[in-house]
């Protein structure tokens, strides 16, 4: 294990890096390198992807996309309370190198706390249930 489960960067990352293949990134190829400033000090997460196949540490190397943020702000993201492709816009996030990167892995982001699973309301004609 390679974080204190009670805080939701480490849970979100450990939880990737279980999971070994996430098919939402099967078209995925690359190494992303996580930068997260907290109390004075940087953690730094390594996130490397090859067609899906997901693998986590806890370094600092080299990157094809770097993402620079507050660990606040991330562990809102990793529990989905804020949208990271937000939060780059609104430069509370940087990306350095291949952007696409951050793009596909907003796919694999919780979404807001208070969302439901859209599959039961679709599987009803409007007004049936």
């Amino acid at each position: 294990m390679l974080s204190d489960m009670s805080d939701p960067t480490g849970e979100f990352f450990d939880q990737l890096g279980r999971r070994g293949h996430e098919r939402l990134l099967a078209q995925v190829s690359g190494v992303m390198r996580f930068d997260l400033d907290h109390e004075g000090r940087t953690d730094h997460w390594i996130l490397a992807i090859t067609k899906g196949d997901v693998s986590v540490s806890r370094e600092e190397r080299h990157a094809d996309c770097v993402v620079r943020a507050d660990r606040v702000l991330f562990d809102r993201i990793t529990s989905g309370e804020v949208n990271a492709l937000a939060a780059w816009l609104r430069n509370q996030l940087t990306c350095d190198g291949d952007l696409l990167l951050l793009r596909f892995l907003t796919k694999v982001f919780p979404g807001p706390p208070d969302a439901h699973d859209p599959r039961p309301a679709a599987r009803f004609p409007r007004g049936r249930r």
